[in-house]
């Protein structure tokens, strides 16, 4: 009984650092966010029940320095949710430039594919954000990949009559 009683402390302690961790990648609060890594780095990449680690929500919320502490922390920048949306897709689908940069610049994977099959360029092409878009571009997104409907990035900036977004495709 002692043994279990532990056991549930743990992973109730465990549960609480993790589950605050979304709290503060939501809020912005950086020094909340390095006093968790402190008593537990995993905590970065930590994953609630819809699959979103931290720097999904961050990215997501637009928390610039929560994003640049999960990076230099060389957090799962890759991480998917249970949708295969990662931080750079959700980036591209809210339009903050200056944190896409940061996560391509670190190394986020361009042609990665929901479980769409869309990738951030589709997103990007989509809600009409052109210096995302060309930046992806210029990162070597693929834009020839078709989403599980069979629509390029072309194909969706054209449905929503993005014309910038379709002269930088073509």
């Amino acid at each position: 009984m002692k043994n279990i009683i532990i056991i549930l402390s743990f992973v109730f302690t465990i549960s609480s650092y993790s589950q605050s961790i979304f709290d503060v990648a939501r809020s912005g609060d950086v020094d909340k966010l390095e006093e968790l890594y402190q008593l537990n780095n995993d905590t970065i990449n930590a994953v609630d029940h819809k699959g979103f680690t931290p720097l999904i929500l961050a990215t997501y919320n637009r928390q610039t320095e929560i994003v640049e502490f999960l990076l230099e922390k060389n957090c799962n920048i890759n991480a998917q949710d249970l949708s295969g949306n990662t931080a750079l897709m959700g980036v591209c689908f809210k339009g903050d430039f200056n944190i896409a940069k940061m996560l391509i610049d670190h190394g986020a994977n361009v042609n990665q594919l929901n479980f769409n099959n869309a990738t951030a360029l589709i997103y990007a092409s989509t809600f009409g954000h052109k210096e995302i878009a060309s930046y992806l571009l210029k990162n070597n997104a693929d834009k020839k990949i078709m989403d599980n409907r069979g629509n390029t990035a072309l194909k969706h900036a054209e449905m929503q009559g993005n014309t910038d977004i379709i002269a930088l495709l073509k």
